[in-house]
C-alpha cells in the first residue's frame, strides 16, 4: 500500500515524538496540508518556506527541531534530484570567489545595522557568546572577548588583524584593554562604517576589502566567525595568506562554527535565504588545511553556548519587534524567527559545534598556555 505524503511525513515526526496538531510546546499545528509534499519532496527547504508561508506552526519551534535532528529525520527523507543537482554544482564551481564574497556578506550583513543593533549585544558581537560566568547577553559577549584576547596573549603596542571584523567589537574591546592597534578586515559596506564610527579615537583602522587583499605583517590574528564564509575550495588561500602575514612567533585563533559531517554548503534553507554559499567546516577539513602551515596549540569546543546566545538574540527581536516593523515586514519576521530557533535547535541537538582554535607557526617555546578569565 502507497502511503501518502502526509500519512509518512506524521510517522516520521512521531518517530521523534512530535505530534501532528499535538498538545506539546514542540508538536506542530498544520494550517496546509500541501505542508506534508513541500516537505517530502524539499526537504529542509520546503520546511523552511512552508513556515514562513504560514503553512504550519509551532509553540516552541527551536524544540521541534533539537527533537527532529536528534532523530536523524534530515537523513531519512530521501533527497532530491534538485539537492544533487545542487551538490554537484557545488562542488565544481567557487562560490566564494573574491568577486561573489562581496554579494554574499551584503546579502545578509547588509540588511539594516537597526536589526542587528536590536538583536545583539551592546558591543555588537555577532559571534557565540560565552555563558559559564555570565548572566547576560553583554556579560557573554565580553566573556568570549576577554578570553579571546588572553588567548592570543595580547601585550601593549602589538598589532592585531582582525578577519571578518564585523562592527568592529572584538577590535574596540582589544583596543581598550590590551593597548594594541587592530586593522579589522569585512566585506560588508554597513558593517565598515558603523565599525568606524564606534572604534572612532582608537588605533583601530577598519577596512572594506577582502582577505586576499591583505599582505601586512601582524603580531596576531583573529577571526571570529568568517570562516564559515570562505568555502573548502579557499581554505588553503586563506590559510596560506594568515601564515604570510602572520610573524613567526605569533598566535591566530580561529573562532568557527563546525559540522559533524562534509558538506559543500549549509542546510538548503540557510543557504537561500540567509548565508548565501556559506559552508561549514569540519575538523578534518581544518586539519586537513592546517597540515604543514601551523601548531595547533589549544582547541575548545563551546557550542552549547550558541543555544543560549541564539535564544538570547531571538529574545532581543520579539522585545524590540514594535520598533523594527516599519522596516521589516511579517514575513521577514517569521524569516528571521525561523532562522535563530532552528540554529538553536542545531546546536541543541549537537548536530552543529562551535571551536575555538589557536596555531601557531612553529610550536610555543616550552608549550601554550593561557589564563582563564
Amino acid at each position: 500500500m502507497v502511503r501518502t505524503p502526509k500519512e509518512i511525513i506524521t510517522h516520521l515526526l512521531s518517530s521523534a515524538g512530535i505530534t501532528v496538531n499535538g498538545q506539546q510546546p514542540w508538536d506542530i499545528q498544520v494550517h496546509d496540508d500541501t505542508f506534508y509534499k513541500a516537505v517530502l519532496h524539499n526537504g529542509s527547504l520546503g520546511l523552511g518556506e512552508s513556515y514562513v508561508q504560514q503553512q504550519w506552526d509551532c509553540e516552541r519551534p527551536d524544540e521541534f527541531f533539537a527533537r527532529i535532528l536528534r532523530a536523524n529525520l534530515d537523513v531519512q527523507v530521501k533527497k532530491s534530484l534538485s539537492f544533487q543537482a545542487e551538490i554537484l554544482v557545488a562542488r565544481l564551481l567557487n562560490f566564494q570567489t573574491s568577486s561573489r564574497a562581496y554579494r554574499n556578506g551584503s546579502a545578509h550583513y547588509d540588511i539594516g545595522n537597526d536589526l542587528f543593533e536590536a538583536m545583539l549585544d551592546k558591543r555588537m558581537t555577532y559571534t557565540c557568546g560565552f555563558w559559564e560566568k555570565a548572566h547576560t547577553l553583554d556579560e557573554a559577549q565580553e566573556y568570549k572577548l576577554e578570553l579571546s584576547c588572553r588567548k592570543l596573549q595580547l601585550q601593549p603596542g602589538m598589532h592585531v588583524l582582525d578577519i571578518g571584523c564585523g562592527w568592529g567589537s572584538f577590535a574596540r574591546y582589544a583596543a581598550e584593554h590590551y593597548g594594541v592597534k587592530v586593522t579589522g578586515i569585512t566585506i560588508s559596506k554597513e558593517q565598515a562604517e558603523l565599525a568606524a564610527a564606534r572604534c572612532k579615537g582608537l588605533p583601530v583602522d577598519i577596512r572594506l576589502t577582502d582577505y586576499r587583499a591583505v599582505h601586512e605583517s601582524f603580531d596576531a590574528i583573529v577571526s571570529l566567525g568568517m570562516f564559515e564564509h570562505v568555502g573548502y575550495k579557499n581554505y588553503g588561500t586563506y590559510l596560506q595568506m594568515v601564515h604570510r602575514c602572520l610573524k613567526d612567533d605569533g598566535l591566530f585563533l580561529l573562532h568557527t562554527i563546525g559540522g559533524n559531517t562534509a558538506n559543500p554548503f549549509t542546510d538548503r534553507w540557510l543557504n537561500k535565504y540567509i548565508f548565501p554559499h556559506a559552508m561549514i567546516p569540519t575538523i578534518r577539513l581544518i586539519g586537513q588545511f592546517i597540515e604543514g602551515l601551523f601548531v595547533m596549540e589549544h582547541w575548545q569546543n563551546f557550542s552549547v553556548n550558541y543555544d543560549h546566545t541564539l535564544m538570547a538574540w531571538y529574545d532581543n527581536v520579539v522585545q524590540h519587534w514594535d520598533q523594527l516593523k516599519s522596516r521589516y515586514d511579517p514575513t521577514f519576521f517569521r524569516m528571521w524567527k525561523y532562522y535563530l530557533l532552528s540554529c538553536a535547535g542545531s546546536f541543541r541537538a549537537r548536530k552543529s559545534q562551535l571551536w575555538q582554535i589557536v596555531l601557531s607557526k612553529n610550536g610555543v617555546p616550552g608549550g601554550y598556555r593561557f589564563n582563564l578569565p
